[in-house]
C-alpha cells in the first residue's frame, strides 16, 4: 500500500516538473508615444489624437490572448505599436451622434507595428509592419450587430497573429 502512495507521488511530481519545464508563451505589449497616434480613442469629444487607455488595455490583453492560442512553449514576443488608425470616424457634423463611429469603406484599420519573436535555440526574428484590412466592412460572417467596439481591430490582429506566429502543418 505504501508503495503503491509513493510511486503515485513520484509520478504526479514528475508530471508536475515536466509541465513546468517547457515556460509558457509570453506577449508584451509595448505602445510608442501613444499620445501621438492618428485615431486610437474612442472618446470622440475633442476629435484629438492619441490613444486612451481603454483601446490600450484592451488590444493588450487581445494580443495576448493570441499569444496563449498561437505561440508554442518558450517562445516569447514583443509588440511595439507605433501608431493606431482605429476603423471608422467620428463625424461631428451629425448633430444627434457626435459620439458615433461611422464605419466607411474608406475608414479600415490600421496599426503600425514592430515585433521580436524570441524562442530557445533559434535567432530572434525582428520585422516593421503595416496591418491593416481594407476590406473590414466585408467580411464573411461580420457581426454588425457586436457590442465590442473593437472588433474590427480584434478581426484584423486575429489574421495577421495566425498567418505569422500559428504552427502550420507540413503540406
Amino acid at each position: 500500500m505504501r508503495t503503491a502512495l509513493v510511486c503515485a507521488v513520484l509520478m504526479a511530481l514528475s508530471l508536475d516538473s515536466m509541465a513546468q519545464g517547457a515556460p509558457a508563451a509570453q506577449v508584451e505589449v509595448r505602445f510608442e508615444h501613444p499620445e501621438k497616434f492618428r485615431d486610437a480613442s474612442l472618446d470622440s469629444h475633442g476629435y484629438e489624437r492619441g490613444a486612451d487607455a481603454y483601446v490600450m488595455k484592451t488590444l493588450t490583453q487581445y494580443l495576448q490572448k493570441l499569444g496563449q492560442r498561437y505561440l508554442q512553449p518558450g517562445q516569447q514576443l514583443v509588440i511595439d505599436i507605433r501608431d493606431i488608425d482605429l476603423a471608422g470616424r467620428f463625424e461631428p457634423w451629425h448633430s444627434q451622434a457626435y459620439d458615433v463611429r461611422y464605419m466607411r469603406e474608406i475608414t479600415w484599420p490600421t496599426i503600425d507595428l514592430s515585433y521580436t519573436l524570441s524562442q530557445p535555440g533559434k535567432p530572434d526574428q525582428q520585422a516593421q509592419e503595416r496591418v491593416s484590412d481594407k476590406m473590414y466592412l466585408s467580411r464573411p460572417g461580420r457581426v454588425t450587430s457586436s457590442s465590442d467596439r473593437l472588433y474590427a481591430e480584434k478581426a484584423m490582429l486575429n489574421d495577421w497573429f495566425r498567418q505569422r506566429f500559428a504552427v502550420h502543418p507540413a503540406s
